[in-house]
């Protein structure tokens, strides 16, 4: 077990959440707030999406990421910012031709998917390690090895940690390809993504059986979603890893009771301080992580 972990809260996410909960935040103050809220909670890093204020669905808009980045810089709150750039790469093939793509399709190029990191240069963005059925439809997320080749490529020029996120052992595989040539800076940073149809299960002997292929000397963190939440994140701690909570991944903070971010935030550290470690605060995560603002 590590002494001081670092707790992200996943303040939103894209899912269809925002008719399940009223806590789940969809406009660029409210998002903002509960990023702010979080790292009053204790939360070292705020995972970031943004939201179409009008239908609440997930929006790559660079303009509603940056004020949500402003907005919570100019609270003076500190707080690690994370930035997704998992949007772009949704295909759903056509009914009645396969070959096509069907509506709802959002595939865009590299350059695309980073603008809002370029406009809004995060300390990390995360990197989705390769392509995955993502449900039961005939719904395919797309990420290809040039593009993810690409995507690092510019992170790295910008100052700016990809988050590895993988969702299953060939996503590792890919990740350490492209940490040996050069594309990604020590010490890479993985998120071990459980749980999500049809990725990698969430349980116990899956996180070690993923933390068993990772890099020597990388940093890690896992999730779990819905009921699986916490019980994932107390086994993450236990194995020596990083942690993520928040309405992205799950809205309830037990059976039959809806949480915000601060409660869900709150609950993950009461049980990683009974466990016997701490939370890292914002810029000790920056530190241990080699992030932008890192103490020298």
């Amino acid at each position: 077990m590590q002494n001081d972990i670092v707790l992200t809260c996943a303040v939103t996410g894209a899912g269809e959440t925002t008719g399940k909960s009223a806590h789940v935040p969809v406009t660029p103050k409210d998002i903002a707030k509960a990023a702010i809220n979080a790292a009053k909670a204790g939360a070292s890093i705020a995972h970031i999406h943004a939201r179409d204020p009008e239908t609440g669905v997930g929006s790559r808009d660079p303009k509603l990421f940056k004020e949500i980045v402003d907005r919570v810089r100019d609270s003076n709150t500190d707080i690690v910012i994370n930035i997704t750039a998992g949007m772009g790469g949704d295909w759903i093939s056509d009914v009645s031709d396969p070959a096509l793509p069907g509506p709802g399709t959002d595939m865009i190029g590299p350059e695309e998917r980073l603008a809002h990191i370029k406009e809004c240069l995060p300390e990390i963005c995360s990197l989705d390690c390769g392509t995955l059925n993502f449900s039961d439809t005939d719904m395919i997320y797309i990420s290809t090895p040039p593009t993810l080749r690409k995507m690092a490529e510019m992170a790295r020029d910008w100052g700016v940690k990809p988050e590895l996120e993988v969702f299953e052992l060939g996503h590792i595989r890919f990740a350490k390809a492209m940490i040996s040539e050069g594309l990604i800076n020590d010490p890479p940073m993985f998120q071990l993504c459980l749980g999500i149809p049809w990725g990698a299960e969430q349980t116990v002997e899956t996180m070690v059986a993923m933390k068993s292929q990772l890099p020597a000397g990388a940093s890690w963190a896992s999730f779990g979603i819905g009921r699986g939440q916490m019980p994932m994140m107390a086994a993450a701690v236990a194995l020596g890893g990083n942690v993520r909570v928040g309405l992205e991944d799950n809205i309830y903070l037990e059976r039959g009771v809806l949480a915000t971010n601060a409660q869900l935030v709150t609950r993950a550290r009461e049980i990683i301080e009974r466990m016997g470690s701490r939370v890292a605060t914002p810029q000790e995560a920056r530190n241990k992580l080699k992030l932008r603002g890192a103490d020298a």
